[in-house]
């Protein structure tokens, strides 16, 4: 507790928690505070005003970082035949039909992403109670059920990143690393933002953002001014 709390002091002595920051400043800011001994993870949380209660104003996407994520995504792929084949050829961790569904119904969790062809998911619905708690059922809207299985594995390996809206109205997601260049975090944020802003229902009143943070995984929430994003 005490160099958790040393280590807060210190970092309240350069970043001002009531302070609304431009973006490039605050990515530089993160940077600078993350020295932990690991690659911190850089996070965006945008807080919403749309109603989650509200089915038709749910909020779910993928986008891929312009730089990658830093982070190794393991993917499951239920396939057959040549697809299997061509899932396998493009860097899949785990490949089956059948076989692998018992197996992840047996507890096996170790996958980041599911993505199945088409004709698979009579067999993949069977994993409904237990992908869709994780968040991990595929979805044809993701791209994660798609005939073309191995551009999808090409995609997700190269830094693709799911964003929901959960039931908080909050959106959230890692971003990149605190070792990336501060250039490279920018062009990766601002695509992530440019995806959620697209992604807005046509049903929702009044301010759809309404605040924006990011932060490192052990560091404090750096708040955004929005008039910067929007220049």
């Amino acid at each position: 507790m005490p160099r958790i709390a040393k280590r807060r002091k210190a970092l309240l002595s350069t970043i001002d928690t009531g302070k609304r920051y431009k973006l490039a400043e605050a990515v530089k800011l993160v940077k600078s505070s993350a020295n932990t001994k690991f690659d911190e993870t850089v996070d965006v949380v945008i807080n919403t005003g749309i109603d989650p209660t509200q089915s038709d104003q749910l909020i779910r996407g993928m986008v891929a970082m312009p730089n990658g994520t830093g982070k190794t995504i393991r993917i499951a792929v239920f396939a057959r035949g040549d697809k299997a084949a061509d899932a396998q050829k493009a860097g899949a961790d785990f490949v089956g039909a059948e076989d692998l569904a018992d197996k992840i119904g047996g507890g096996f969790t170790e996958f980041d992403r599911v993505i199945a062809s088409p004709d698979m998911m009579a067999v993949v619905g069977k994993l409904g109670k237990v992908l869709g708690p994780k968040g991990l059922m595929p979805n044809p809207k993701l791209g994660t059920v798609t005939p073309n299985i191995a551009d999808a594995v090409k995609a997700a390996k190269s830094g693709q990143v799911e964003f929901r809206l959960d039931k908080a109205a909050i959106i959230h997601a890692g971003v990149g690393k605190a070792s990336f260049s501060e250039e490279a975090l920018l062009q990766n944020i601002k695509a992530f933002l440019d995806a959620v802003t697209k992604a807005k229902p046509q049903g929702v009143k009044g301010n759809y953002i309404k605040k924006i943070g990011i932060s490192s995984s052990m560091g404090l929430g750096l708040k955004i001014d929005l008039a910067d994003i929007a220049a």
